[in-house]
Parts: C-alpha cells; sequence; structure tokens
C-alpha cells in the first residue's frame, strides 16, 4: 500500500458539503481517506468497519462523524477522491508530450506507474458499481470525456486522423484500464515496454502492412 499522505485533501468532501475549515481538519479529512483506502482495499467495502478506518487513521471515531455520516459515505467521498489522484496525477504527463500519440504513451506509463503505488482502486471502483453506481458511473465518462475532448483538439490540429472521438476514447480508456489490471496489479514486468508496445498497437492497428519497395 502507497503512502499518500502528502496527497492535498479535497476542499470539500467529494460529493458532500463538509468542509474542512483549519489545516488540521484537512489533514484528518485526507488522514480518513487515506485510511478507508487501504481498510476498502484489502476487506472490502462489507467488511471493513469504521472502527478500523479511524484506527488506521490514528483519530478518534468522533472525527469522523465530523466529515461522514456513514461508511456509506466515505466509500462514495473515496471513490471520487480516487478520480482525481488518476486525474491529477495522469494529467501533467499528457500536458507535457509534443504530440497526441506521444501524449497517449506517457498517460499509459503515468496510469501504470499510479495503479501499482494503488492497486486498491482496482477493488474499491469494482464495488462502487453496486455500492454507489452514480460514482462508478461517473468514473469512467468523465474520464472518457477527457479523452475525448484531447483527441478532438488532436483531430483539429491534424496529428491524428479523423474518427469518432468518443468511441476512440472508451476503447483507448478500456486499454488503459485491462493494461494497469494485468501489468500494474497482477504484474510486475517494465511498464515502458508495456507502453511501447501498447504505442504500437495504438498507432498502426492490427491490419498487416505491406513493405515497400
Amino acid at each position: 500500500m502507497s503512502d499518500t499522505k502528502n496527497t492535498p485533501a479535497p476542499a470539500a468532501v467529494p460529493g458532500g458539503n463538509k468542509v474542512p475549515k483549519t489545516e488540521r481538519g484537512r489533514r484528518t479529512l485526507r488522514a480518513l481517506l487515506n485510511a478507508a483506502a487501504e481498510e476498502f482495499g484489502e476487506k472490502g467495502f462489507h467488511d471493513a468497519a469504521i472502527s478500523q478506518i479511524t484506527a488506521r487513521a490514528g483519530v478518534a471515531t468522533g472525527s469522523f462523524y465530523v466529515y461522514f455520516d456513514s461508511k456509506e459515505a466515505i466509500f462514495q467521498a473515496l471513490v471520487r477522491d480516487l478520480s482525481g489522484q488518476v486525474k491529477d496525477f495522469v494529467a501533467p504527463r499528457i500536458a507535457a508530450a509534443p504530440d497526441q500519440i506521444a501524449a497517449e504513451q506517457a498517460g499509459q506509463l503515468a496510469y501504470l506507474e499510479f495503479v501499482r503505488q494503488h492497486k486498491e482502486i482496482y477493488r474499491i471502483i469494482d464495488e462502487s458499481e453496486f455500492v454507489d453506481p452514480a460514482a462508478y458511473r461517473e468514473h469512467y465518462t468523465k474520464s472518457a470525456t477527457r479523452i475525448a475532448a484531447r483527441l478532438q483538439s488532436a483531430m483539429e490540429r491534424g496529428e491524428i486522423s479523423d474518427g469518432d472521438c468518443e468511441v476512440r476514447a472508451w476503447a483507448l480508456m478500456g486499454i488503459n484500464v485491462f493494461l494497469g489490471l494485468r501489468y500494474g496489479v497482477w504484474g510486475d514486468e517494465a511498464p515502458e515496454d508495456i507502453v511501447r508496445e501498447a504505442g504500437r498497437f495504438i498507432t498502426d492497428g492490427l491490419a498487416r502492412r505491406e513493405e515497400k519497395p
């Protein structure tokens, strides 16, 4: 489990309206979210306990209820918090790339690195389909919307071929999600090698190309 104690706390509880008023409050909120990631990641939603979340966070049980009304509430907040962490981790790598193909490869590499540090994300996101379907759908639709927007911009710049950016966005996201599962959660192969091969697939597809004379 990675150490995310230095990850900034959200300005407000995701999906809620309980805003930390002080720096100490923001640290407490971050500690609770980090502890929840550990607890839910190890035990799953149904076996996780608020008492264990607060114990992991090193805070009193009463502090939990300053920010969350229930186990469901912190789980919902955690899904949105993890989604935000992925975006914040990957976005700078994409922005620094010289073109869109390089940006997609940089994004894949960053995502694999994030998953290796936060393997619990897969269990938490998968369970959210049943615990909080709205957050589950939001996690993927927001990601697809961001991808489609950058593909549209790249298409307008002439960096990629014309096509349906929404379909392409969901296809790229599917590639990333399952590469993350296989090579981030289950495997420890060199991520650069994985991204290099995936990049060839994205750039050239599966069609056989005749050698030029």
